[in-house]
């Protein structure tokens, strides 16, 4: 058990923790079962994120594979989750590019757009040049 922040005792679940670092790194049981080698299942993963307390071996096991310390599974609690998360995720597969590159140049996407714009006036005005003379010669005819 752990005291939280706000003085509250939290208690620690190392397969919840297990399951939600796996999420966070948007890993499958069967990818997580892969990396933990091949006496490892879906099914196995699966009963490891339902228990309260797992063996320190197993714990160093599941964090290599998660790629996260171990004490983040030994010590969980969801603002232990906040914490690891800013200062130690680096894989940014899946997070918000709050960065953005452009592939274009908008420049050039905005001459393109005057370009069609002016396109589509010169037809415009083409279709009332036509319509104009279509009167004229029906005026003309009376």
């Amino acid at each position: 058990m752990l005291t939280n922040t706000n003085g509250m005792i939290s208690k620690v679940h190392h397969g919840e923790g297990i399951k939600c670092y796996r999420e966070l790194k948007d890993m499958k049981q069967e990818t997580l079962a892969e990396k933990m080698g091949d006496d490892w299942t879906q099914k196995k993963i699966s009963l490891l994120e339902g228990k309260e307390t797992i063996e320190p071996e197993i714990l160093q096991q599941v964090a290599k594979a998660l790629e996260i310390p171990v004490e983040a599974i030994a010590h969980f609690t969801r603002e232990a989750v906040i914490n690891i998360i800013q200062n130690t995720f680096h894989d940014t597969k899946g997070l918000i590019n709050y960065n953005p590159t452009f592939n274009f140049n908008p420049i050039d996407k905005w001459v393109e757009a005057m370009e069609e714009n002016k396109k589509l006036y010169e037809r415009l005005l083409q279709a009332e040049k036509e319509k104009v003379e279509i009167l004229q010669t029906m005026l003309n005819k009376k």
